[in-house]
C-alpha cells in the first residue's frame, strides 16, 4: 500500500512538473499538436490530390481521342446541375463556402463536397467545359480538414487554422508549389492581414501533403523561361507597364465572371438548366473554332507561350470560354485558366513590350492570378518554384501592379477586406 502510494505521488508529481513546463513553453505543445494534425492533412489531402491529378490526365485524354463527345457536354451540364439542385444545395457555395466558415466557423462543412465536386469537375473535364483544378482541390481538401476538425473536437480558432491548412495543402499539392500553397491559405480569405499563428501548420501541411503527391508518383506540370536580362532600368519600367495590362485582365474577368454568373440566374431561374445552355454555347464555340486548345486545362498552350508568340486572341476566348462554363455552374475553378490567360496574354504583348516572351507569359501566367484573387505574395512564391528564382524581381513588380490595379473584389466573393490596397 506504501508503494502504490509512493508511485502515486510520484505520478502527480511528475504530471505537475510537466504542466508547469508546457505552461512555461506554450510552443512545444502547440509544434506537437499541429505536427500530428499537419502530418493527418499531408497523408489524406496529399493522396486525394494525387487521384484527382490521376483521374483529370485520364479525362483528358480520353477526350482528345473522342472529340464527339463534346457534343453531350450539354447532358453532362444537366446532369451536373440537378445533382447539385436536389442534394448539394448545402455545398454549392464551393470556395465562397470554405471562406465563409473561415469568418464564421459554424456548421460543419459537409464531407460530400468532396465526391460532388471531384465528380462535377471530372464530367466538366471529360465533356470539354473550359475549367481549373484548383477549386475542387480546395474544396476537397477543405471537406476532408472538416472531418478531422469534428474527430478531433478543435475549438472555432482550432477550426480555422484547420481550414487555412487544408487550402494550403490542397492547393500546394496539385499544383506542386507547397510554398505558395501555405501563402495561398494563408492570404486568401483576408485582405491586408495574414493570421500569423497559422503559419506553421499551414506550411506543414502544405509540405507534407506535396511529399505525399510525390510519393503516388504523380508529375507536375514544368516551365521553362529560356532568358532573364540582368536587372535594369529599362526592364522594370517595361515590367511595370506589364503589369498594368495583367491588372485590367484581372479586373476584367473578375466583373464579368459575376456579372455573367447574375445574368444566367435572372434569365434561367431552373437551375440545372444553367450549366445545360452553357453546354450548348461552349459545345458549340468548339465546332465554330475548329480546336480543342481552349477548354480543359490547355496546359500544351500554356507551355507554348514560353516558346513562341502567340496571337492576341488566345487570352480572349479562353476567357470567354472559362467565364460561361463556369459561371453556367459547371465545376473545376479558375486558377488554371488564369494560368493561360495570363500566359497567354503575356505572349502576345512581347509584340510591342521588349521584353523576353517566355519571361512575359511567366509574369502573366502569376500576375493575372495575382489580380483576380488578390493573393499576390503566393504568386510570387510560385513564380519562384515553378521558374526559378532568376525572375523574382521582375514577376513581383508585375504581381503587385497587377494587384493594385485589379480593384477590392476578385473572383471569390466571400473573400473580406481587413485593410485596403491604398
Amino acid at each position: 500500500m506504501s508503494n502504490f502510494k509512493q508511485k502515486e505521488s510520484a505520478t502527480k508529481k511528475s504530471q505537475r512538473y510537466l504542466k508547469l513546463f508546457f505552461t512555461k513553453y506554450p510552443v512545444i505543445p502547440f509544434i506537437i499538436k499541429w505536427s500530428l494534425i499537419s502530418s493527418v492533412l499531408g497523408i489524406f489531402i496529399g493522396s486525394t490530390s494525387a487521384g484527382f491529378l490521376v483521374s483529370l490526365n485520364w479525362v483528358t485524354n480520353f477526350r482528345e481521342e473522342h472529340l464527339w463527345i463534346i457534343a453531350l457536354l450539354p447532358i453532362a451540364g444537366l446532369l451536373i446541375g440537378l445533382a447539385y439542385y436536389y442534394s448539394g444545395k448545402d455545398i454549392e457555395g464551393g470556395n465562397n463556402l470554405i471562406i465563409d466558415t473561415i469568418h464564421h466557423p459554424k456548421e460543419i462543412i459537409p464531407f460530400k463536397m468532396a465526391p460532388y465536386v471531384y465528380l462535377g469537375t471530372i464530367i466538366t473535364h471529360l465533356f470539354g467545359g473550359s475549367a481549373g483544378r484548383e477549386g475542387t482541390a480546395i474544396q476537397m481538401a477543405g471537406a476532408i480538414g472538416e472531418q478531422f476538425g469534428k474527430l478531433f473536437k478543435l475549438n472555432k480558432d482550432d477550426r480555422v487554422i484547420l481550414l487555412i491548412c487544408s487550402i494550403a495543402a490542397g492547393f500546394g499539392s496539385v499544383f506542386g508549389t507547397p510554398l505558395a500553397g501555405a501563402i495561398f491559405g494563408l492570404e486568401l480569405f483576408l485582405i491586408g492581414r495574414i493570421r500569423y499563428n497559422a503559419i506553421f501548420p499551414a506550411f506543414a501541411s502544405a509540405i507534407l501533403a506535396d511529399l505525399v503527391t510525390n510519393l503516388w508518383q504523380v508529375d507536375h506540370t514544368h516551365y521553362a523561361i529560356d532568358f532573364i536580362p540582368k536587372l535594369s532600368i529599362l526592364p522594370i519600367f517595361y515590367s511595370v507597364i506589364a503589369g498594368c495590362l495583367f491588372g485590367l485582365c484581372a479586373a476584367s474577368f473578375s466583373k464579368i465572371i459575376h456579372f455573367s454568373t447574375k445574368l444566367f440566374k435572372s434569365k434561367i431561374s431552373y437551375p440545372p438548366l444553367r450549366p445545360f445552355v452553357g453546354g450548348i454555347i461552349v459545345a458549340l464555340a468548339v465546332l465554330m473554332l475548329g480546336t480543342t486548345k481552349y477548354i480543359g486545362l490547355g496546359i500544351p498552350t500554356i507551355q507554348l507561350s514560353f516558346q513562341e508568340q502567340l496571337p492576341a486572341y488566345d487570352f480572349a476566348i479562353k476567357m470567354m470560354l472559362t467565364i460561361i462554363t463556369l459561371s453556367a455552374g459547371f465545376k473545376g475553378g479558375e486558377v488554371t485558366p488564369l494560368f493561360f490567360i495570363g500566359a497567354t496574354l503575356g505572349s502576345a504583348i512581347s509584340l510591342f513590350i521588349p521584353l523576353p516572351t517566355g519571361l512575359l507569359a511567366g509574369m502573366g501566367f502569376v500576375a493575372v492570378f495575382a489580380g483576380a484573387t488578390n493573393t499576390p505574395l503566393a504568386c510570387i512564391f510560385m513564380a519562384i518554384e515553378l521558374f526559378g528564382s532568376e525572375c523574382g524581381v521582375y514577376v513581383a513588380i508585375a504581381c503587385v501592379v497587377s494587384y493594385l490595379l485589379s480593384g477590392e473584389k476578385g473572383i471569390y466573393s466571400s473573400q473580406r477586406i481587413e485593410e485596403s490596397k491604398f
